[in-house]
């Protein structure tokens, strides 16, 4: 349910961008704005990173095999890593060579109403595929602070595709704000400045998530709360947790190692094999991202 959740979020995100991003071509072609081009750019970058998504969630769903006997959940990182590079290039870089070009050569706006017509149905659908995001990423973070999520969560598909949407929006205040503004004074320095903030806007965003995902790839812990629900599974069960490591493997997937202690070393060994079973299933049970969970028992213990 939480990964198909996730899946949702992208598909809407994919069809609204790729109708803004039609709306908003047409509308830079008619008004020759600066902001109108570089925001076009930037929702055809995001529906082409949609599907690059949506490539990297089937592939990572894909079973495990003998050249991969802990799956192909990473692959999906490998792909958002693309789609962080894209939005960095195709967003950002271009809508601030844009908006410079335009301050070198500057020209009106033709025809202003079309570009605030468009972008304010851009902010509709836009909004919508914000909303539908934004609640999913707040079931999944419950009261956990944006930013605080967004650098613990190893559900890069959510991250990559809520962190878009409120660049995209933002982008369309801002492209309103620059042609309103260059219509209002009859000055296009205003669109080349929306352009240029516009520009710098995206590669924050895309720097960011480039962050993000570097550290999925290298291997990054589960959240402090996982790791301690975890250890309080195991000493309700009567161990003493030397050590445990609960590392994101994919989008809602865990790979887990630990070393325990049983506290009363005196339980025959085949009473100690039932209760590491009953704790290695509750753990499973109350951690359904867990996919893989390899603890060993040690009786004289000191760590790795």
């Amino acid at each position: 349910m939480a990964a198909g959740g996730s899946v949702r979020v992208i598909v809407l995100a994919f069809f609204a961008n790729l109708g803004i991003a039609i709306a908003k071509l047409v509308a830079a072609i008619v008004t020759r704005s600066g902001s109108m081009m570089a925001e076009s750019i930037h929702s055809f970058a995001d529906a082409g990173n949609q599907l690059l998504l949506l490539l990297g969630d089937k592939r990572a769903k894909k079973p495990a095999d003998e050249q991969h006997p802990l799956g192909y959940g990473r692959e999906a990182y490998f792909w958002a890593l693309l789609v962080a590079v894209m939005l960095f290039v195709l967003g950002g870089a271009y809508s601030l060579y844009e908006g410079i070009h335009k301050m070198k050569d500057p020209h009106p706006i033709n025809q202003p109403g079309w570009a605030i017509g468009v972008l304010t149905l851009g902010m509709l659908l836009e909004g919508y595929s914000l909303k539908a995001a934004w609640d999913e990423g707040k079931r999944r973070r419950g009261s956990t602070p944006l930013y605080a999520w967004a650098r613990t969560t190893g559900n890069v598909n959510l991250l990559v595709v809520l962190f878009e949407d409120i660049a995209a929006m933002a982008g369309l205040v801002l492209a309103f704000i620059a042609v309103g503004l260059t219509w209002i004074t009859g000055d296009p320095l205003f669109d080349a400045l929306g352009s240029c903030v516009i520009g710098v806007l995206l590669l924050y965003v895309a720097v960011f998530l480039v962050v993000q995902v570097r550290r999925l790839i290298v291997g990054f812990t589960a959240g402090p709360e996982i790791r301690a629900g975890m250890t309080a599974i195991w000493e309700r069960h009567g161990f003493e947790v030397v050590h445990l490591a609960a590392l994101w493997s994919g989008p809602d997937r865990l790979f887990v190692v630990g070393k325990v202690k049983p506290r009363d070393t005196s339980i025959p060994a085949g009473r100690l094999v039932e209760i590491l079973d009953e704790a290695d299933k509750e753990v499973y049970r109350a951690y359904p991202e867990v996919r893989f969970h390899f603890v060993e028992p040690d009786f004289d213990a000191d760590g790795f």
